[in-house]
């Protein structure tokens, strides 16, 4: 373990926050493998977000992309509907998006489908939100523009495999509230 123990400033550890360390870092079940993959693609997603956020503020003058036929993130990424949500770049609500499936994946230990059933439901809920959106997204892609952006094609595909990842989890969980057995 790599928890010094020393006095001084800094915050407090207790049993609860190094049973979720260890978890997260050392944990071998199916579940928390399950989380990985899960905090993996929603990494993935956010880098995606962060390349479209670069263009859609300005920061870039072109969005970096093949030169493959359908692709055409800088008229997808600059078009009106990209902004019309709160008035922002739709790259921002994706980076937050993406931010909280990684609170949602993070929290809690192993045992979490027992003690905190909320947690696994609520994921594999806004995971399957997101590959709603992120479907419905694509296809306003394809009709308006008749074109699509890699990056966001990247966060959809992203987005879409997480709902298998999530669902395992979330079934124990379930039934752990249901039946009192969630294990996998």
């Amino acid at each position: 373990m790599l928890r010094p123990h020393s006095p001084g400033i800094g915050r407090s550890s207790s049993k609860t926050a190094e049973r979720v360390s260890d978890t997260l870092r050392l944990g071998a079940s199916p579940f928390v493998r399950d989380r990985r993959r899960i905090a993996a693609l929603a990494l993935t997603a956010s880098g995606a977000y962060t390349v479209v956020a670069l263009y859609q503020f300005g920061l870039l003058r072109r969005v970096p992309e093949p030169r493959l036929p359908g692709l055409d993130a800088d008229r997808v990424d600059a078009s009106g509907e990209a902004y019309r949500v709160l008035t922002t770049p739709d790259a921002a609500l994706g980076l937050l998006s993406s931010a909280l499936t990684l609170v949602l994946t993070g929290m809690g230990d192993d045992d979490r489908t027992r003690n905190r059933r909320w947690i696994p439901l609520m994921l594999a809920g806004k995971a399957v939100a997101d590959a709603v959106a992120s479907l419905v997204l694509f296809a306003e892609q394809v009709n308006r523009h008749r074109r699509v952006c890699s990056w966001c094609t990247l966060a959809a595909a992203a987005n879409l495999a997480m709902v298998p990842a999530s669902l395992p989890e979330a079934r124990a969980a379930w039934f752990s509230t249901t039946h009192g057995d969630g294990t996998r």
